[in-house]
């Protein structure tokens, strides 16, 4: 059965905050390991849920990932501007990747794009070491755009996000 992309359920919430977390920290992502300030953030969906549209990827009703979608600036926004929606926290279980569903996510939230009105951009943030996810972003036309790379932390110097850019 091929893979589905739907709006996260209320009871998925903890599971794929779970998925979110263990991705993030299993890949060496978040700089602070355990103790780092963000694995709060990665496991509350329920926060996410509430300012943005939070979207499952499925197979056979087994939850395989999930990833924020942010449809203009706002309270989950961390670079879109006016006209640009925002990709946010993209994650795939370690026993689901390599199945398409990384990419089943991003181009559901491309189609959520194109079908926000006002919406031109598709705008996102990436850590260096994310090269799946990198090509994923430019085999879906996905651009590196240096100018509005950004660092969340300025007081760690090592910190910098790359940014891309989908324009619609």
């Amino acid at each position: 059965m091929d893979i589905r992309i739907r709006p996260a359920a209320p009871a998925e919430y903890d599971a794929l905050g779970e998925i979110t977390a263990q991705a993030y920290l299993q890949d060496g992502l978040l700089d602070f390991g355990e103790s780092d300030a963000y694995l709060g953030e990665l496991r509350d969906v329920a926060k996410r849920a509430a300012a943005a549209d939070v979207l499952v990827a499925t197979r056979n009703d087994t939850l395989l990932g999930g990833v924020t979608f942010v449809p203009s600036p706002g309270p989950m926004a961390d670079i879109a501007r006016p006209g640009e929606a925002e990709i946010r926290m993209l994650a795939v279980a370690g026993a689901g990747r390599g199945q398409g569903a990384g990419e089943a996510l991003v181009r559901a939230c491309v189609d959520r794009a194109r079908a926000t009105a006002g919406c031109r951009a598709v705008v996102l943030s990436t850590q260096r070491s994310m090269h799946a996810a990198h090509r994923i972003y430019e085999r879906l036309g996905f651009v590196r755009t240096p100018e509005r790379d950004w660092n969340p932390l300025p007081e760690l110097d090592d910190i910098t996000l790359l940014t891309y850019e989908l324009t619609l």
